[in-house]
């Protein structure tokens, strides 16, 4: 793994901790009024969404380690709780999220929680890059012997170096992007090492209005019984 990467892994490892502190000390606030009961929420869930990314990046670290297993899993299922769980700061920050199911291949080869982690960085991503009153658009549908999933924004175009390495199929490390202001690319980055350790294609299209960040996942024909 590349040393300045593995810095960076380190260093988020290290914030762990004060993030976990940080959110304890929201937690024990008490007799509070309404405006500061809100406050404190919104601390609560900052905290989590960081220690989430965190947790993100730790995982990385144990890529190499081949703990994550593969296993049949039903995509619809982990769309709907990632949008459950992003839905209050949707709602929030007046955004609005589409969801479209068009797949008749219910059930995907790959590793649950890295899947979700996917699924969770294409929306936060595109939560934040959508103006207010627009909609972001969570798509999943079947391609050829794949089931793709695609979330589109409407926000600043993906700069075309960003689109080069997303095309070649993963971020080496994570940058700064131009005209999507307060990203480092964190999120894009941890989806590209998780799709590529799932073997799942993923990729990016830059339109006049916005980026769709896209993973496609190989079908699974196993039985399940959670479809």
């Amino acid at each position: 793994m590349d040393k300045e990467v593995d810095g960076i892994l380190v260093a988020a490892h290290e914030l762990k901790a004060p993030l976990a502190l940080l959110r304890q000390l929201a937690l024990s606030l008490d007799n509070i009024d309404a405006p500061n009961e809100h406050i404190r929420s919104e601390m609560v869930r900052v905290s989590e969404r960081a220690i989430k990314q965190v947790n993100d990046l730790a995982k990385i670290r144990r890529l190499e380690d081949g703990l994550f297993e593969m296993e049949p899993v039903a995509v619809r299922a982990v769309c709907d709780e990632v949008a459950r769980e992003l839905s209050y700061l949707f709602d929030y920050n007046r955004r609005y999220l589409f969801i479209k199911y068009s797949n008749r291949e219910r059930l995907v080869t790959a590793n649950r929680d890295l899947l979700y982690s996917v699924v969770y960085n294409f929306l936060l991503n595109a939560m934040h890059y959508s103006g207010e009153q627009t909609r972001s658009e969570l798509l999943v549908q079947d391609y050829s012997d794949k089931v793709k999933i695609s979330v589109r924004d409407f926000g600043p175009s993906l700069p075309v170096d960003v689109w080069r390495e997303m095309k070649r199929g993963f971020i080496e490390k994570p940058t700064s992007i131009a005209m999507r202001p307060g990203s480092s690319g964190l999120g894009l980055y941890i989806a590209s090492k998780f799709s590529r350790y799932m073997n799942a294609n993923v990729g990016a299209v830059r339109h006049r209005d916005g980026t769709s960040f896209y993973v496609e996942l190989p079908v699974s024909k196993q039985a399940s019984l959670f479809i």
